[in-house]
């Protein structure tokens, strides 16, 4: 029984060691400490805002630029310009205050 007992007080040992490495790691630290963990979620956010809007520039520019290699492009452009005729004459309106 003796053995038994030693080879229990080793695990209990070895999970004690394993329990207080835990608790040492930076991740447990930061999730204890409310201003930490405030930080650490502030900075994820402005990291994923900033990837979200590169990746979308990325994934416009490209799309706009296969669109430009098309000829269905001439009917978009067309529209666009109008569009931005409209928009044009709307701002300069408002700026002469009619």
């Amino acid at each position: 029984m003796s053995d038994q007992e030693n080879e229990l007080s080793q695990d209990i040992r070895a999970l004690t060691e394993e329990i207080d490495r835990l608790n040492n790691h930076r991740f447990i630290r930061i999730q204890n400490s409310k201003l930490r963990m405030m930080w650490f979620q502030f900075l994820r956010g402005l990291a994923f805002g900033f990837g979200s809007v590169v990746g979308a520039s990325i994934v416009v520019s490209i799309v706009g630029y296969m669109l430009n290699q098309m000829e269905v492009v001439p009917i978009i452009g067309d529209w666009a310009k109008q569009l931005a005729g409209e928009i044009l004459s709307e701002t300069q309106r408002v700026e002469t205050g009619q």
